[in-house]
Order: structure tokens, then C-alpha cells, then sequence
């Protein structure tokens, strides 16, 4: 009979894997982590772990889950002591990187609602440092409640206002029992939001001044971004994986070799995290925003970019897009040729950050379904793609040709017919696509599509009908020069190629 594997737990290690989780024991909890998913896991968790193998930061993760419903991860990490393994692979200046790493950072795991008594008396412990977050975008909303310190608070800034009151008062607003407080939610200006929402708590349950002084003054609300692809649980290949290390692992976690976290804060703050003394992809920055916008328009323009193009020609993955002999070169004349110019940032640098991405959408190992990356094209388009056409047509005069593309691929996609479940728009050979966007705006895009089908209106007067929509595009861009006519010359070809 096959030997049962191990179970993932304590008495399992061996060796260096059992030394270093002894270390972690006898190390002081520093980080509170608010969030106990995947991403984080494979994220800053990772980064803690190499921080502490080089004996850089010598402290444990306390991790608890921001919702009820997180109960049944965390309930699993305590079966595993903490333990997992973190597997990163995929392409890495051109090679191929496959590594599994055994990940031992969590010395508490506290179910806030189950344990809140243990989850507050962490904000007693004066070797705390920071708090490291990943609630998802719809965490860090403003959520009414009571004052009522002795019970849990639903949301993550209302537990966070807790438990900062908790140590303000441990500590008397000591202003060396600040923290610093690390969001890695995908929100604009994510730290200073988080403050916003702890400070109206604080304002709304009648805390004292000083308290909400010590906030502002002693508390460091680090706005960061976040850049790394985590897929979590590898279902298709995990069993052959573990069955090579002879362990049971439910928390296998897999992402891929890039990684960035950029940081708006002084170089200085990698003395308390000393992510870039550990040799990782993690930048202390004066401004943020130009790595938000280059992500913004090469990484997240690209993805849309693929998505309507790729969907509407029968495909179905990125890597797929990427590595297609008509539409990967397509795609990569499109970034490199008509968004990278358009970024003002360096174009050099642009362009080296152009290759990583290209490379990442190489990843044989990750499947990014285009499907996916679809949702709320609509909005995504305006944001990520919009403000490079525009910039193309303001430098050169003329239309960036394969954005202008993308645009009317968009449009067709979103060739939108009402269906029992909402709406669905097809791909060119007739195969139909779920639309999951603004519910209304599908609604005008099915009447609009409809006239023409009913020869009420031609295709120009369709494209005119579409640009005027100054709620999708931010304005009516009819006044674009040449765009009308560009993208109904293009939505011409494309119906003739579905008929």
C-alpha cells in the first residue's frame, strides 16, 4: 500500500525547516495582518519569511481574517501550525524559475470574532510594529456602528479604530507605540483612505481628541501598491507536487516570480521592515503615483487591450493572446509602440517594465482567463486605454491604430442582446459572451444594437450614438478627430466577417 503523507503540522519538520520555525516561536508577534487569504500569503508573508531566514526582522505574523466567512481558511491554518508552502514559478529574465519554499511566519492565528479579547490584548504588546491589510477593495468603506469595544466590529477599519484606541490607552498616546499601517487593497491612495475611515470612528463614537491627535501624528497610513500575480491553490498539479515532499499541504500557494510592492515613505522605514536590506522588489518612494500610472496604462491597458481583442477572436487565456502568431504581435506593437510612448515617465525604464509584463503574460503556468479580466470594460477602457489614445492624437495627429482597433472590439464584443441572466454579447464566429458590466449601460448598448439590426440607424450613426456617451468616456468623444469614422469603418469589417 502507498505511504499516507504527513500532515503538514509542527512535528513534521526537520532539519533547517524545524530550526527556523523554533526561531519563529521565541520571536515577538511584530506584524498584525488583516486578511488571510491567498494573495497576502504569497505576498508580504513570503517577504516576512526571507526577512527572518536572513535574521533581518526577527518576528512573527499574527493573522486574522477581516469576515466571517474567513473562518474556514484560518481554521485551516491552524491545523497546519501556520505552515505552507509557497511555490513561485514562471519566467524570469527569460528563464524558467520553479521553486518550493516551506513558509513559517504565523505564530498566532486569532478568529476576531470567536477570540476578540486576544485579537485587541495583540495591541498591548509593545515589540508590535505594524499592520499589513488585504480586505479587498469593498474593505475600506466607511460602515456605521456602535461603540461597543467589548464585542467585534464587522468591518476592518472599525476593528482597526478599536484596537488602536485599545493601544493608545495601554501606552497613554505614547508617540513611540505608533504603527505603521500597510493597506494592500487596489484603492487609490489606499493609506490615507484607511486613516480617513479610523479618524470618522473615531469622531462618530465621541473618542477623545487626543486619541484621534495620536492617530494623525504617531501613526504612519503608508499608501502602497501592490504587483505580484497569486493563484492560490494549484488544483491540477498539487497532488503530483506533494506526493514528491511526501506531505499533505491544503495551503499550497502559487504565484508567480515578479513581484513589487512600492512604498510612499523615506527609505529610513526599511530599518522597522527591512524588505530592501532582504533583497526583494520592494521600493520606499517620495510619490507613488508614477507607478501607479504605469501599471495603470501598460500593465492594466495591455490586459483590456487583450481581452476585448483576444475574446472577440476566439480566444480565451492571455498567454494564449500573447504567444498567437496574428495577435501576439499585434499586442506587443500595441504596448510597446502606442502606450509606452504615451506614459510620461522615462521611456527607457518604460519600456524595460514593457518586457517584464510581456514576460509575465508569458508565464506557462498561470492561467489569466481573458473572461476575467473582461469585467466592467466599459470603465476599464476610459481609465487604462482612453487617456493613451487621446495623447497619441494629440502628440502625432492621427489615431494609434491598433488602440483604435482594440476600440471597436470593445464595441463589438458588447454587441449586447438581453438573455434570462442579464446580457451577452458575441464573439465574431457567433459565439456568445457574458457581459458583466454596468447594468443600464448594457441596456442602452442592446437598444442602440438593435436599431441597427432593424436598419433604423447605419453604422456610423450607431458610433456617433456610442462616442456621445459622456457618462461612459468622461466626454463626448465625437470630438476626437477621426475616431467616429475610424471605428465605424472597422465595426463594418467586423459584422461583414460575422455574417
Amino acid at each position: 500500500m502507498p505511504k499516507e503523507p504527513l500532515r503538514l503540522i509542527r512535528a513534521a519538520l526537520t532539519g533547517e525547516d524545524a530550526e527556523q520555525y523554533e526561531r519563529l516561536m521565541g520571536y515577538p508577534v511584530k506584524v498584525l495582518q488583516i486578511g488571510e487569504g491567498s494573495f497576502l500569503r504569497g505576498f508580504a508573508d513570503w517577504m516576512i519569511h526571507r526577512c527572518n531566514k536572513q535574521g533581518l526582522f526577527e518576528g512573527g505574523v499574527a493573522v486574522s481574517q477581516p469576515r466571517p466567512s474567513g473562518a474556514a481558511k484560518l481554521a485551516e491554518l491552524k491545523r497546519q501550525d501556520g505552515l505552507y508552502h509557497q511555490w513561485i514559478r514562471g519566467l524570469q529574465g527569460g528563464k524558467t524559475v520553479d521553486e518550493l519554499e516551506l513558509v513559517s511566519v504565523f505564530s498566532r492565528m486569532i478568529d476576531p470574532y470567536e477570540e476578540w479579547g486576544e485579537f485587541l490584548a495583540l495591541a498591548d504588546g509593545p515589540e508590535l510594529e505594524a499592520v499589513v491589510s488585504n480586505t479587498t477593495e469593498a474593505g475600506l468603506t466607511y460602515q456605521p456602528s456602535e461603540w461597543a469595544p467589548d464585542h467585534p466590529v464587522l468591518s476592518y477599519p472599525g476593528k482597526l479604530a478599536v484596537f488602536l484606541h485599545r493601544r493608545f490607552e495601554r501606552f497613554q498616546g505614547d508617540p513611540a507605540s505608533g504603527l505603521l499601517l500597510l493597506p494592500c487593497e487596489l484603492v487609490e491612495r489606499n493609506g490615507d483612505k484607511l486613516r480617513d475611515i479610523v479618524l470618522r470612528h473615531a469622531q462618530d463614537w465621541g473618542l477623545p481628541e487626543a486619541f484621534s491627535k495620536w492617530i494623525r501624528e504617531h501613526n504612519r497610513f503608508l499608501n502602497s501598491l501592490v504587483d505580484r500575480i497569486v493563484t492560490g491553490y494549484p488544483e491540477a498539479e498539487a497532488e503530483e507536487r506533494l506526493a514528491e515532499l511526501g506531505v499533505e499541504d491544503r495551503l499550497l500557494n502559487a504565484a508567480e516570480p515578479y513581484h513589487l510592492w512600492a512604498i510612499e515613505g523615506e527609505p529610513e522605514l526599511d530599518a522597522v521592515l527591512p524588505f530592501a536590506r532582504a533583497g526583494l522588489n520592494v521600493r520606499w518612494v517620495d510619490e507613488l503615483q508614477p507607478y501607479q500610472l504605469r501599471k495603470v496604462r501598460i500593465l492594466n491597458g495591455a490586459h483590456t487591450l487583450i481581452a476585448s481583442v483576444g475574446l472577440l477572436n476566439g480566444l480565451s487565456e492571455v498567454r494564449e493572446a500573447v504567444e498567437h502568431p496574428v495577435y501576439g504581435e499585434f499586442i506587443r506593437g500595441a504596448i510597446m509602440d502606442e502606450i509606452v510612448p504615451m506614459v510620461p515617465l522615462p521611456e527607457e525604464e518604460m519600456r524595460r517594465y514593457a518586457e517584464e509584463v510581456l514576460e509575465r503574460f508569458a508565464n506557462p503556468f498561470v492561467r489569466h482567463k481573458l473572461a476575467d479580466i473582461s469585467l466592467n470594460s466599459l470603465s476599464k477602457f476610459k481609465v487604462r486605454l482612453l487617456p493613451t489614445l487621446e495623447a497619441y492624437v494629440e502628440r502625432t495627429g492621427e489615431l494609434p491604430p491598433r488602440i483604435t482597433q482594440a476600440f471597436a472590439s470593445l464595441l463589438r464584443l458588447y454587441r449586447a442582446r438581453e438573455t434570462d441572466g442579464g446580457y451577452a454579447g458575441s464573439r465574431l464566429n457567433g459565439e456568445p459572451i457574458a457581459l458583466r458590466d454596468d447594468p443600464e449601460a448594457l441596456a442602452e448598448l442592446a437598444a442602440l444594437w438593435a436599431g441597427v439590426d432593424r436598419g433604423e440607424r447605419g453604422m456610423t450613426e450607431l458610433v456617433a450614438e456610442l462616442l456621445s456617451r459622456s457618462a461612459w468616456w468622461g466626454r463626448d468623444l465625437n470630438e476626437v478627430a477621426g475616431l467616429r469614422e475610424a471605428l465605424a469603418d472597422a465595426l463594418t469589417r467586423m459584422e461583414a466577417m460575422a455574417e
